[in-house]
């Protein structure tokens, strides 16, 4: 049996070994980047002095759930691990429907040339990197020369300091993180939408059934399948905040509602040089992850709908 199975694997091997070199290179950029680096992971168990290179990766002193402990035990825990949810079920909350609502906007437009120039416009801000983006929205809501505290400057309205103000900083997050993915967010569900069988739509017309009857019993249903798969996804990446968005806007004022996880990492493990302590803190917040990951696609399969696995 052993022989036969040998052989049979050998052969597929022969067959198809174009396709198998097609998928080496993406096979071996996951082994080499994210998969040998797993083994990093248990310096969170060790004290890892900052100097020490690889050998203090082997060599360091186990130290168990030390800096777990100390985590947790910490005065920042619940004021970064609450920002790390409120705004991260913000963008969930507001930023998951969007590009479903625009996509089924776009499906319903029949000018074949405006709905060409509406996609690409919504498309666009995906493609521009974080950094530029972060001078874009820093440049319209600037306190100084930004245009929308000119323009309420205009309207007799006081310039408000929009990203040094707790009020509404994690607005401004939300608000141009939704902008920048909600048009590439749609291609997806557009994808799914194209797939419904036209005759279920001819099918309505002749009941007398509306465009929101339409969309609502056969639009949203035919496209019922992608939103569960990524709602899973989104809830199963709930955690990421948005490191880069953030990293680049928020300053010391507004630390009490920006600072989450990965910022708070980023200045333990990058700044402060305690790698031991950093990797603790983004285990932990992968263990979580993990957990609403797993919940979430439970949940989905008892409401007989299809989940990741």
């Amino acid at each position: 049996m052993k022989a036969q199975a040998s052989n049979s694997i050998r052969v597929t091997l022969r067959k198809n070994k174009l396709y198998y070199a097609l998928i080496l290179p993406g096979l071996l950029y996951f082994i080499i980047f994210h998969y040998v680096p797993l083994y990093g992971i248990i310096i969170a168990f060790k004290d890892v002095a900052p100097f020490d290179g690889l050998r203090g990766i082997f060599s360091s002193e186990w130290v168990g759930l030390k800096h777990f402990r100390t985590f947790m035990g910490s005065y920042y825990f619940w004021d970064i691990l609450g920002n790390t949810i409120i705004i991260s079920f913000y963008r969930l909350l507001f930023g998951f429907p969007a590009p479903i609502i625009l996509a089924l906007l776009m499906n319903e437009v029949r000018v074949a040339a405006f709905k060409k120039f509406v996609q690409t416009i919504s498309y666009l801000p995906h493609f521009i990197s974080m950094v530029v983006m972060a001078g874009l929205i820093t440049t319209v809501f600037a306190l100084d020369g930004g245009i929308l505290n000119g323009l309420l400057q205009k309207l007799g309205v006081d310039p408000v300091y929009f990203l040094g103000d707790t009020n509404y900083f994690r607005s401004v997050l939300v608000t141009t993180g939704i902008w920048k993915e909600v048009g590439w967010g749609t291609i997806i569900y557009l994808a799914a939408i194209t797939g419904i069988d036209p005759q279920q739509y001819e099918a309505a017309v002749i009941d007398g059934a509306s465009k929101i009857k339409q969309i609502w019993h056969i639009t949203l249903p035919g496209m019922m399948f992608v939103i569960v798969i990524m709602f899973i996804f989104a809830v199963g990446g709930l955690l990421n905040a948005g490191f880069e968005q953030i990293f680049l806007l928020y300053s010391p004022p507004v630390y009490k509602v920006a600072d989450i996880i990965d910022t708070y990492v980023y200045r333990k493990g990058m700044v402060e040089m305690q790698y031991s302590f950093a990797t603790a803190v983004a285990i932990f917040k992968s263990a979580i992850a993990m957990v609403l990951l797993l919940g979430t696609n439970y949940l989905a399969k008892k409401l007989n709908q299809e989940g990741i696995w």
